[in-house]
């Protein structure tokens, strides 16, 4: 089926459904980030394969909103779809609610599961619609799934647990502290939906989602007990008994029964209006519903001491990986044969090798020219671009590790370049270093100081259309909030010690070529700063891996950033030459010279 072919098929049952819009979003009913394959609706339904992108289809029209990380890979992929692209922030570009109102009229119905539609968005829609007189109908069938015959089945991955020694802290604990906000909130049970924050909390993960180590599950913390509901094939012996005593198990199909029989309790329940979806709300009709942001979500964006060691360590393997591949790369593109997708099979085998390696920690953004100036591109076999040797080439990537998520972007040449790729490229590094090197004061927010990464380029009149950094997990998500370094950080959320975030600025010349170089890095006390009686911070990276020095040009650095830059090659070379053999040791330390 083409998109236009499955888009006649789902209107026609909106039509026998009654429906005059359906809203297809990107989430899961644990409005995931990165989707299992089982959900993935609205990729199959658009052909629009990137992470973030929501839906609307009507019976004459339809349109997917996504934002600037995607834009040239939504307008690639949605060519002669029957489907409009909305760029989200774009001048004169309508929201999709706002574009909704102006098309739906009085009396006419809007669609949606209520299993994939946030709590918070139910109370959007409802807002911004009912005015309009347009009505919203839940429907229990999701229309998609009705058309999507091929449809994957969900994982039955086994269940593993994540061990105290490199959680850091026991799941009696963490429940501990749950329970301590939760009688702060005047609640008496916690209902939690978002699968990172369950594998946290209970110390298990999985491999439900590609790149993510989590299960597909629903949890209720209450004052005296806990409740998982997932699917029994999945849990071993060995999680069975971690859990004992900490959390009953039941079927992830009993969720709805023990939500309903949650409700009838009538006791406070506690629900984050983001990651709760509308049908949780219905089950827990009758119940008192008490809103705010889960209590899981601060306690886990502050890593403990056990966390930022093992986070450290394996970073130090991470680098050794990622030297490895540097050093092939300078050898195989010039002997022909190699591509994006080869390149980043090769990475991968690179970190295989490393003790503790579990997997990539999301799709390698292996981007040859032109092609690295799509800011999520994910190379496929029909894009698959030959790496020649001349250019620039883009590597975004990472590893899950049992200790450590890893994500790393380094931009290199393959061969020479122009002048202008050399001044960007030295902009993008001045960007990352002088947000690095600058501290700042405890519980600013990330948006505060996103512009710190930016002056750099703003100087030139060049920007970047994504946030300048994101928090990482632990073995968990490598997008993992709720803090970020990021203009749209309209939440405001401070920065403290613990947090493990990226910096990643860059730059994207549409057609031509990009940039982006990213380290991650901890939020670091600074108590040397505190001269003035405030509480300081600093940034401690973690990531080691050298820049490529063919690409700086020095007379566009001045003497601070080229001392920051010449310390932090002196340390690479000292932390990962160990992990090296004599061949390699030799190319990283002329890759780390003093300049």
């Amino acid at each position: 089926m083409t998109t236009r072919d499955k888009l006649a098929a789902l209107r026609s049952l909106m039509k026998k459904h009654r429906l005059d819009a359906y809203y297809v979003p990107s989430v899961d009913p644990h409005q995931s980030e990165y989707v299992p394959a089982c959900w993935r609706r609205r990729g199959w339904l658009s052909g629009f394969t990137g992470s973030a992108g929501d839906l609307l289809v009507t019976a004459r029209m339809a349109a997917l909103w996504t934002d600037g990380r995607y834009f040239l890979q939504a307008e690639d992929q949605l060519a002669d779809s029957g489907i409009a692209l909305m760029r989200m922030g774009d001048p004169g570009v309508p929201s999709l609610l706002g574009w909704a109102a102006s098309r739906l009229k009085k009396g006419q119905v809007l669609g949606v599961d209520p299993r994939v539609m946030s709590m918070a968005g139910a109370e959007s829609f409802a807002e911004t619609l009912g005015d309009r007189g347009v009505k919203i109908r839940y429907v229990e069938q999701n229309l998609v799934d009705a058309i999507w015959t091929d449809r994957p089945e969900p994982s039955t991955a086994p269940l593993t647990t994540h061990p105290d020694s490199v959680a850091g802290e026991t799941v009696a604990a963490k429940l501990a502290r749950v329970r301590a906000e939760l009688r702060d909130h005047g609640a008496r049970a916690l209902v939690l939906a978002a699968l990172d924050q369950i594998a946290w909390l209970f110390n298990v993960r999985s491999q439900d989602i590609e790149h993510n180590p989590m299960a597909i599950a629903y949890a209720v913390v209450t004052e005296r007990g806990a409740t998982v509901f997932v699917d029994p094939r999945k849990v071993t012996a060995k999680v069975r008994a971690a859990l004992k005593g900490k959390a009953m198990l039941r079927p992830y199909a009993e969720t709805g029964d023990g939500l309903r029989a949650l409700a009838r309790k009538r006791v406070p329940v506690l629900l984050d209006p983001a990651s709760i979806n509308q049908w949780i709300v219905e089950s827990l009709k009758g119940a008192p519903l008490l809103c705010g942001p889960s209590p899981v979500i601060a306690m886990r964006a502050v890593k403990n001491p056990v966390q930022i060691r093992g986070i450290t360590a394996c970073h130090v393997r991470d680098g050794a990986a990622m030297v490895r591949f540097l050093k092939w790369l300078e050898t195989a593109v010039p002997a022909g044969g190699q591509t994006e997708l080869s390149a980043a099979a090769k990475l991968r085998a690179f970190r295989a090798m490393g003790k503790r390696f579990r997997d990539t920690s999301f799709a390698t953004i292996s981007a040859y020219g032109p092609n690295g100036a799509i800011i999520h591109y994910e190379p496929t076999p029909e894009t698959d671009a030959k790496l020649k040797p001349r250019g620039l080439y883009l590597i975004d990537s990472g590893g899950q590790y049992d200790d450590g998520t890893t994500d790393i972007t380094r931009t290199v040449a393959l061969g020479p370049v122009t002048a202008e790729m050399r001044r960007v490229y030295t902009l993008v590094l001045k960007a990352n270093i002088n947000l690095t090197r600058t501290p700042f004061p405890q519980g600013w927010a990330g948006g505060r100081i996103d512009a710190l990464a930016r002056q750099a380029l703003w100087l030139t009149g060049y920007n970047y259309n994504h946030g300048t950094g994101h928090g990482v997990g632990q073995y968990l998500g490598v997008h993992e909030g709720p803090m970020s370094i990021s203009f749209r950080d309209h939440d405001n959320v401070p920065l403290v010690p613990g947090q493990f975030l990226s910096i990643e600025p860059g730059y994207y010349a549409a057609g031509k070529f990009g940039v982006r170089l990213e380290n991650l890095a901890f939020v670091a006390s600074a108590p040397e700063l505190g001269s003035d009686g405030g509480n300081w911070c600093r940034w401690d990276v973690v990531t080691l891996c050298p820049f490529d020095a063919s690409l700086i040009d020095l007379k566009l650095l001045d003497a601070a950033e080229l001392a920051w830059l010449n310390a932090y090659h002196k340390r690479v070379n000292a932390e990962l030459a160990p992990l090296l053999d004599a061949e390699h040791r030799a190319w990283l330390k002329r890759a780390t010279r003093k300049l």
